[in-house]
């Protein structure tokens, strides 16, 4: 009966009571998305500019070029981007803090004319992924299936889903802002700047003043839910 006792107990998992304290210990995160259209919209000072009066925690860019790659030397913190493969833009990742891995690109299904990826950002508590999805609404949904199906919760996609309507993915919850986020051909307001989540709470959501880019960027503040965090402990 004791060797019995001795082998339920060995068993049992040995990380529980730590995934219990980092519980306490995780705090909500600010995140930024933002279109900067390439070289005729946001400058490297607008960049830096939306940090300092923001204080985001992670800036997500799509459009982004290699101007860009000078804004760690301008204000600090942790940077990756990811040229779409033939084009002078990508999506680039800013943060303050390390990056649990570096950023890497994933590919996903794409168009004739532009190769497309996701850049896809690893924490210790969750992950990201930073997207430019194609126009066509069949094409991009399918893109989005692709870069969540690579995704465990607690986990976020942000980006420029150049999609309206439902994104029809399951298991992910639409939380960014409602507003719209861009007027296609300088008329018709839409919202196209999105931000799906799964196992991550959403505790606050807006669309930030247009300025530089034909997008305006969305702002979220989000956290990993509980069950999510220890659902992730026992893979």
């Amino acid at each position: 009966m004791r060797r019995h006792f001795l082998r339920l107990v060995e068993r049992r998992p040995r990380h529980r009571v730590p995934v219990q304290t980092s519980l306490r210990e995780i705090e909500s995160t600010k995140i930024i998305s933002w279109n900067l259209l390439r070289r005729t919209g946001a400058t490297i000072h607008d960049v830096v500019g939306l940090i300092e009066a923001e204080q985001p925690d992670i800036l997500l860019m799509q459009e982004a070029t290699e101007e860009i790659d000078l804004l760690p030397d301008l204000i600090g913190g942790h940077y990756a981007r990811a040229p779409l493969p033939g084009r002078i833009h990508g999506v680039a990742c800013w943060s303050r803090q390390p990056f649990a891995r570096p950023p890497r690109a994933c590919t996903i299904p794409s168009g004739a004319v532009v190769k497309r990826h996701a850049q896809i950002i690893e924490y210790n508590s969750f992950s990201l992924a930073n997207v430019h999805l194609s126009h066509g609404q069949m094409l991009n949904r399918r893109q989005l299936r692709r870069i969540a199906a690579l995704m465990p919760a607690p986990c976020a996609i942000l980006g420029d889903f150049n999609l309206v309507g439902p994104t029809l993915v399951p298991g992910f919850h639409d939380v960014g802002p409602k507003a719209p986020t861009h007027r296609m051909v300088d008329l018709l307001p839409i919202r196209i700047d999105r931000c799906l989540v799964d196992g991550m709470s959403c505790l606050s959501a807006r669309v930030l003043p247009v300025f530089a880019s034909d997008h305006r960027p969305i702002a979220v503040r989000l956290k990993p839910t509980v069950n999510s965090l220890v659902a992730a402990s026992y893979r």
